[in-house]
């Protein structure tokens, strides 16, 4: 880099600093700065809280989904295959087909019974013979 780049360089640095600085002062006592920096910190601490809770809610689910998903399994006679399980804010969404109505009601029995679980709904469907 030349002496004239150089040069070039600090000039600008000069110029955006004393830019900066001005600013600064207009906008107000060093007191308002910090108030709404104070601000912006309590602002950024919320949505950061509230995106944790969204991870941990989703992680929540995830491990309900699983839940039920091994409790349909380990249930003798049901089809646990064609039973589909998603999991929204710990209510639970049964959908598929079984072959009978007692199948559906156990189904509904065994998701409703995992910890966590707030709600079932019944999306099942009882195949026709």
């Amino acid at each position: 880099m030349g002496i004239r780049s150089k040069y070039s360089l600090h000039i600008t640095a000069l110029i955006a600093g004393a830019l900066l600085v001005t600013g600064c002062g207009q906008r107000g006592s060093s007191d308002s700065v910090g108030q709404k920096m104070g601000q912006s910190s309590e602002k950024l601490a919320d949505k950061a809280s509230t995106a944790s809770s969204k991870v941990a809610q989703a992680v929540d689910d995830s491990t309900i989904t699983t839940k039920v998903k091994a409790a349909l399994v380990a249930e003798p006679g049901l089809k646990s295959a064609q039973i589909s399980v998603e999991t929204k804010d710990a209510t639970v969404t049964l959908s598929g087909n079984v072959d009978s109505p007692d199948q559906k009601e156990r189904a509904k029995q065994v998701a409703s019974s995992v910890d966590g679980v707030k709600n079932v709904v019944d999306g099942l469907s009882v195949k026709s013979s």
